[in-house]
């Protein structure tokens, strides 16, 4: 059995909102835009999740829910900001094959890096930008048998190239 990871980095915050704090910082309209493609992308890629763990963060929250994705989200503080220690922990619970992580750097990037056994062949996968998402499969049965350095990457985009008019 193949288990799949869909792993994103919230879109574009808008840095210059009233939120009160930075956990409640929404996107800005780039973000909002790059959100969207990257549902629609998802959708033409075939690689819905089948559930989304995702930071209970205002921005990766407006993420999930303008990509349009269907599937059932769980926000979690556990990914507010999380390491990759603790984004492995989180994915090694997940229930179902294709699984959507939402988070934030550094961690995501960190996490990327560890979990495939060769980094994706893009200019940006060093530095995971807003909304960037790999796209990652692995040889197990379930989660539970998750491993470091054990994903073939299948496809890594930033919001940017869908973007392009």
């Amino acid at each position: 059995m193949t288990c799949t990871l869909i792993l994103t980095r919230h879109a574009k915050s808008a840095w210059d909102s009233n939120a009160p704090s930075d956990h409640s910082r929404p996107l800005n309209s780039r973000g909002r835009d790059s959100a969207r493609a990257l549902g629609n992308w998802l959708r033409e890629t075939n690689e819905l999740p089948l559930q989304v763990l995702s930071s209970s963060s205002q921005r990766t929250r407006e993420t999930y829910q303008l990509t349009g994705i269907e599937a059932p989200a769980v926000f979690t503080e556990r990914l507010y900001h999380a390491s990759s220690d603790i984004i492995f922990q989180v994915l090694k619970e997940a229930s179902h094959s294709r699984t959507m992580i939402l988070g934030h750097n550094p961690g995501i990037a960190a996490f990327a890096h560890a979990i495939v056994n060769y980094p994706a062949d893009h200019t940006r996968f060093d530095d995971y930008p807003t909304g960037a998402t790999l796209i990652a499969k692995f040889d197990i049965d379930t989660w539970a048998d998750l491993t470091w350095s054990s994903g073939r990457v299948i496809e890594f985009i930033v919001p940017r190239e869908l973007l392009v008019t």
